[in-house]
Formats: C-alpha cells, structure tokens, sequence
C-alpha cells in the first residue's frame, strides 16, 4: 500500500454504520414482529462502529447518520418498554 493510501478496513466504518443502523430502524418499527433483540443489536453494532470512524476521521457523514439511526435504533424499543409496559 501506498503511502496515505485510504485504502484500509477501516473506511468501511462509515458505510457499516449506516447499514446497521437502517436495518436497527427499520427493525424497531417491526419490533413486534421480530423481537426486540434485533433492534437492539444492530443499533448498538451502528454506534460502535460509527464512534469508530468518527474517531478515524473517515466518511463523517455516513458516521453521524449512522450514530442517528443507532441511536434511534436502539432507544425506539427501550421507550417503547418503559413507557407502555409492553
């Protein structure tokens, strides 16, 4: 590899973080039908990876969407637990 060369696992950070944290959203609207773990895990999966390339410096929009939708990801079901008692 060259010198400065971005190309490296670690741009992938971003692109990660996005997928899984589409799938967490997507995944905490069908909470009922496909459980809670799934949402959570992805979401978690989202915000690590995203604090990962943001500390990187690597694809920063694709991170900070990514941390978002995790975050929301993960926070959708526990509100849903805490407030409804479902």
């Amino acid at each position: 590899m060259a010198a400065g060369s971005a190309d490296s696992p670690a741009t992938l950070y971003g692109p990660a973080s996005l997928t899984f944290g589409a799938v967490a959203v997507i995944a905490a609207v069908f909470a009922g039908f496909v459980g809670m773990a799934i949402p959570l895990l992805f979401g978690s999966l989202a915000v690590t990876f995203a604090l990962l390339g943001l500390a990187r410096r690597l694809n920063r929009g694709q991170c900070v969407t990514g941390l978002a939708l995790g975050a929301l990801g993960v926070l959708y079901p526990v509100f849903l637990v805490t407030v409804l008692g479902v």
